[in-house]
């Protein structure tokens, strides 16, 4: 084969186009790696950033069980529902028959994997007892449940977050008497929410406040409206009348009684009596002037011109 120097150019000068658009893009692709290199950041931002942390232990394993006996009216049960509602740590049970015992409710307590208890007992369908325990140890208290309003018939504007952690306010005469000193332990551990329990929000939005007046606990719930301090109250509102503090949980040896207590039967019976007594002195009072006035006669002066114009029969006529 005879290969011309026409030919031999032709080759040479295309061995140099392919040498040279093979530097081309090796250089545009070092530029490019060089121009992304120059854009990106030398550091990630979530490197900066703090780790996120995680979720602490569920230590405190409080669980409050929450139900009734049978014969509580509409208010008392909404009274329930919202004190579930308010407390994620709760656990709900269907309504206890009254001829049970109330030793059973530990067992009851048990089966649900609970250590704390609030029962309400009905009475004659119009009084209210409630029982607050520490199963199954003790001790166990006895309250009466008086002037209760539920969140639904107040409608006050305070709102919260459903499950979040509440603030406990005692007042300070909880801390002068050793009964109020258990009370507020036992309440601190019945309503207080436990903390990463997995039900509760990690917010604090509402406080819970406990203050003694005329012998008696008064629960408001309130709302935390500013950082301020400036408070709306949310609801439910009621009052416990302490009767009984007990050693054991529903039962056991009487620790603590209430000598201003009154029970309700003797406030009615006494209620009764003082109507009773006020229409007796009525009738009393009207039987005195009616003896008087046979045995006295007039108590005033007789005018003398009184029977002038009296009309006289021929019959009266002497």
């Amino acid at each position: 084969m005879v290969v011309t120097k026409n030919s031999k150019k032709r080759k040479l000068q295309g061995q140099g186009q392919v040498q040279s658009s093979a530097a081309t893009t090796s250089a545009t692709s070092v530029k490019g790696k060089d121009e992304e290199n120059s854009a990106l950041p030398s550091t990630v931002q979530s490197d900066n950033m703090e780790p996120v942390a995680k979720m602490g232990r569920w230590v405190n394993k409080e669980r409050v069980l929450v139900f009734s006996s049978r014969g509580i009216g509409s208010r008392e049960r909404h009274l329930m529902r919202d004190l579930r509602a308010l407390m994620p740590h709760s656990k709900p049970d269907v309504k206890m028959h009254k001829s049970e015992k109330l030793l059973e409710i530990n067992e009851i307590a048990e089966m649900k994997n609970c250590n704390k208890v609030l029962f309400f007992e009905s009475k004659k369908n119009q009084d209210l007892y409630l029982w607050a325990s520490n199963s199954p140890a003790g001790p166990s208290v006895k309250f009466l449940v008086e002037n209760v309003h539920t969140m639904d018939e107040l409608k006050l504007t305070g709102n919260c977050l459903r499950g979040s952690r509440p603030v406990l306010s005692f007042d300070s005469s909880f801390d002068e008497l050793p009964h109020f000193q258990l009370l507020k332990e036992l309440f601190t551990q019945i309503f207080s929410t436990p903390h990463n329990h997995p039900k509760s929000q990690p917010f604090i939005d509402n406080v819970y406040t406990f203050s003694i007046n005329d012998n008696r606990i008064w629960f408001r719930n309130y709302q935390i409206v500013e950082e301020t301090g400036s408070l709306t109250e949310i609801g439910p509102r009621f009052v416990l009348n302490p009767f009984k503090i007990f050693e054991g949980s529903f039962g056991g040896p009487t620790l603590w009684h209430n000598p201003h207590y009154t029970s309700p039967n003797v406030y009615r019976r006494a209620m009764r009596k003082a109507l009773a007594q006020k229409y007796a002195i009525r009738h009393h009072n009207k039987e005195k002037n009616e003896e008087r006035k046979t045995t006295l006669g007039p108590t005033y002066k007789k005018d003398v011109t009184h029977d002038v114009f009296v009309t006289i029969d021929s019959s009266q006529i002497d």
